[in-house]
């Protein structure tokens, strides 16, 4: 109800899961990181526990995202089971066919099941996973059981990797005498904290800039009270942000204001002694809301209408703003692929749309940057490179899963493994349920499940640097590149750019931190490629984008 108030195209602070608003702080990185370790390190167990809203199911899906091709993936999200009916639905998330003479069998039926399965997945090189959410929840006999299950294992690894998702007293659990054998065949394990109050800032401000906010609806100077009345749970975080938005909603404020803040807290937590010392001066705000619904119409109809919502998020911390005049002026903006008739999405077993040779892929790519781009490609890819920086085009090689796509957010050349076959294609376009590969003249849509299951991480994609780019610039540092970075940081701070031809100072180098906290790059203050593409994306640099439609431009 407050979305048009504030000019937003969703709700920003909605708690379903929705992919659009995917933040991954450095803890949920490391999270994610030791998931991923642990598929690669032979078998066992992988624990991964959290505070009820932290982010475990956040990281969860990210990692069920970038699972290798030659993984098979059993997903259990309630395992409220007995023993046998645990085995059943193992059998049922794999497709193993269990004979009714073994079904009635009971337990051992199935278990026979699973191990005849593994084995024969092992000599077809075939990984399996079994990822169990909400571990805690998980009796003693079905964890023995569990463990029995890693019992089968070649001379060099287990058969069966077992991942357990789980709140606190999870670990608690596995501490007792009784599961001392489960616990010994952990391998990796990793305790989700709370955001820190700098990425609590990031947080807000990325699900803001997603959902289109125009201007700062929460200033920053409010981050440390969220902070400290959410403890930095990303839950608690949406729910208290978005009472916070309905309250500044219903006081016609433009901004939500510190006491706004604290009434919300004292709404969603009712429970919390930091909330409840806030005063309740909103005892019917959802009535008073619905009632301001019909007054609210008539001035929403008054209200300019909003542009198209922007795809890049904003700095955590800074007002978006033109960037100075001393900037250089954006490029034209790049012509349209041709586009024929958009396919209905590939079922899982059928080929995706690739060419052979890297080369030609990396061709397509660069056409899309424009006409003059349309003739790049090289005897190789390394030539391709090469004959791109010429043309102030850099190429950047990357490997992750969807999530680093979408961050970096421009068409790329993806790996495609179908079988023993390896093809490359041109990514060009991604929502939350598919993504557009061009082929030639064709673009074909193309189920986000069809595409995980044989993308291989790696991708290529390319960016306009500045005049003397160089890789890594710190502070001290001087040069046209540094005098680039300056201008566009004090246009996005809204300040005077520093003279040209001046070393980074202290100043810069601390607006560059806080930026790169508030894009979830690593907030070093050294300027490298990924730092550059999002000043790019934010000073209105013209470059073809993936998360809009086409992927031809902002």
């Amino acid at each position: 109800m407050y979305n048009h108030y504030f000019q937003l195209s969703h709700s920003p602070f909605s708690i379903a899961p929705d992919p659009r608003y995917l933040f991954m702080s450095e803890r949920h990185r490391e999270a994610l990181a030791h998931l991923l370790y642990g598929i690669g390190s032979g078998g066992g167990f992988v624990l991964l526990t959290g505070e009820i809203g932290a982010g475990k199911t956040t990281v969860c899906r990210c990692f069920i995202e970038q699972v290798p091709a030659n993984c098979r993936l059993a997903y259990i999200f309630n395992p409220r089971l007995t023993a046998q009916e645990l085995l059943q639905t193992v059998c049922d998330e794999l497709h193993i066919e269990v004979a009714p003479a073994a079904a009635g069998a009971g337990v051992k039926g199935y278990v026979d099941a699973i191990n005849r399965y593994l084995l024969a997945s092992h000599a077809q090189g075939l990984n399996n996973v079994l990822v169990i959410d909400e571990a805690q929840n998980l009796s003693s006999d079905v964890l023995e059981q569990l463990r029995l299950l890693t019992n089968l294992e070649t001379s060099e690894r287990k058969l069966l990797q077992i991942i357990l998702i789980g709140q606190p007293e999870l670990r608690t659990m596995l501490a007792r005498p009784e599961l001392e054998q489960l616990a010994q065949r952990v391998i990796a394990r990793y305790h989700l904290g709370p955001l820190g109050e700098a990425e609590t800032g990031a947080y807000i401000a990325h699900r803001l800039a997603v959902a289109g906010a125009v201007g700062t609806p929460f200033p920053p100077a409010l981050t440390p009270l969220v902070h400290r009345l959410a403890h930095g749970v990303p839950r608690r975080i949406n729910l208290l942000c978005d009472r916070a938005l309905l309250g500044a909603y219903v006081e016609n404020s433009p901004q939500v204001t510190r006491a706004i803040l604290r009434r919300a807290a004292a709404e969603v937590f009712a429970d919390d002694p930091a909330a409840r010392r806030a005063p309740r001066r909103w005892p019917l705000l959802a009535g008073g809301a619905l009632a301001c619904v019909a007054l609210g119409a008539a001035a929403w109809q008054m209200l300019p209408q909003h542009v198209a919502p922007k795809a890049v998020a904003r700095a955590a911390a800074v007002k978006p703003a033109s960037a100075p005049s001393t900037a250089p002026k954006p490029a034209a903006k790049p012509a349209a692929a041709p586009v024929a008739a958009t396919a209905t999405a590939a079922a899982p077993d059928t080929p995706l749309p690739t060419l052979e040779s890297e080369t030609a892929a990396l061709g397509a790519l660069a056409a899309l940057w424009g006409p003059s781009f349309a003739n790049l490609a090289g005897t190789d890819p390394k030539a391709t490179c090469e004959a791109a920086l010429r043309a102030n085009l850099r190429c950047h090689a990357g490997r992750g899963g969807l999530y680093e796509l979408r961050l970096l957010d421009r068409p790329a050349v993806v790996t495609l493994h179908d079988g023993p076959r390896t093809g490359h294609a041109v990514l060009v376009a991604m929502d939350e349920r598919s993504v557009t590969l061009a082929h030639g003249e064709r673009r074909e849509q193309v189920d986000i499940a069809a595409f995980v299951a044989r993308f291989g991480g790696e991708f290529t994609t390319f960016w306009r640097m500045p005049a003397a780019f160089r890789d890594v610039v710190a502070q001290g540092d001087r040069g046209p590149d540094v005098d680039w970075i300056a201008q566009r940081l004090a246009g996005l701070h809204s300040a005077t750019a520093p003279a040209l031809d001046a070393p980074l100072d202290a100043r810069t180098k601390e607006w560059l931190r806080a930026f790169q906290a508030a894009q979830d790059l690593k907030a070093d203050g050294v300027a490298g490629p990924r730092t550059y593409m999002r000043l790019n994306q934010l000073s209105n640099v013209v470059e073809p984008r993936l998360l809009t439609a086409g992927g031809t431009g902002t």
